[in-house]
């Protein structure tokens, strides 16, 4: 076998694409802040992009929960030929990364919505906020959870420049995880 399972195929480019449409409407809100926000484009869209972020934040946090259970129950693919180790470890310190901040981003946001005293909204569903009231420590998480964002935007530009280079050398490590 030289590909990954379907399965996992196809959970890493649902949440490719999701976390593409997470980093870009993060971006806005940071770029902007919520009060410019609401004066450029009103506050029923506004909130509609916020309730909306945090539903496919949570959305990623369930992909990846799963994506986890799939990589311990199905074997990893072999590279072929095999990596050099220098790019063996930073593919992988680059992949451990990934999977630490598309989990713990969600987390960070859910707990940082909670503490600003916001609703933890999926899709029409309010969850549970897991933390009381806190503005201090709300404002201290939301701003870890923009770091983190920057921190993966990086992490996927990496990880996308090091997918077009092995699909320029045509050396068999995008055929392990495209969908085609």
């Amino acid at each position: 076998m030289t590909r990954y399972a379907f399965s996992l195929r196809l959970v890493h480019w649902l949440i490719a694409l999701i976390v593409f449409g997470l980093l870009a409407v993060g971006l806005v809100f940071w770029w902007f802040g919520y009060d410019a926000l609401v004066e450029r484009i009103g506050k029923p869209v506004t909130g509609v992009l916020y309730q909306y972020h945090k539903t496919f934040g949570i959305l990623v946090l369930m992909l990846m929960a799963l994506r986890v259970l799939l990589r311990t129950l199905l074997p990893s693919p072999p590279y072929d030929p095999p990596l050099g180790g220098l790019e063996r470890a930073v593919g992988g310190g680059v992949q451990l990364l990934l999977y630490v901040l598309l989990i713990g981003l969600p987390i960070g946001g859910w707990l940082a919505t909670a503490s600003s005293g916001f609703p933890i909204q999926f899709f029409d569903l309010t969850l549970p906020g897991l933390v009381g009231k806190n503005k201090e420590l709300g404002d201290t998480l939301f701003l870890f959870h923009g770091i983190g964002a920057l921190v993966l935007f990086i992490l996927v530009v990496v990880h996308i420049a090091a997918g077009l280079k092995h699909w320029r050398l045509k050396d068999g490590v995008m055929a392990r995880i495209s969908l085609p």
